[in-house]
């Protein structure tokens, strides 16, 4: 190991490059905290209403590919996200997001 030079910081970590990465590609936006959310939000709410844990992860499935359709008639693909690989890679991080959050929540 070097010892840092003067004035280096930490953001040539492997951490930092990932969410640099994620970042640039277009996978976390101010919109990724929504779906991590609703992913939540949208599992409590079929447990709340008798769903067995599969069900309730299978809801956010659901309404999430469901969201992305949507999105994708009502926004288009290039035309918010400049390319359709930044789309693409949206797409999959907001229900990779959401999916795995309410996975998580329902263990």
């Amino acid at each position: 190991m070097h010892p840092k030079q003067q004035g280096e910081d930490d953001m040539n970590s492997p951490i930092a490059k990932f969410v640099n990465w994620q970042v640039s590609t277009g996978q976390l936006d101010i919109w990724t905290s929504y779906h991590l959310a609703a992913g939540i939000g949208i599992a409590k709410i079929a447990e709340w209403l008798g769903q067995s844990d599969f069900w309730c992860v299978m809801w956010v499935v659901i309404i999430g590919v469901a969201w992305e359709i949507f999105e994708y008639f009502v926004e288009g693909m290039e035309q918010t996200y400049g390319t359709k690989k930044k789309w693409a890679y949206n797409t999959g991080a907001d229900l990779i997001v959401e999916i795995g959050a309410a996975a998580w929540i329902m263990i």
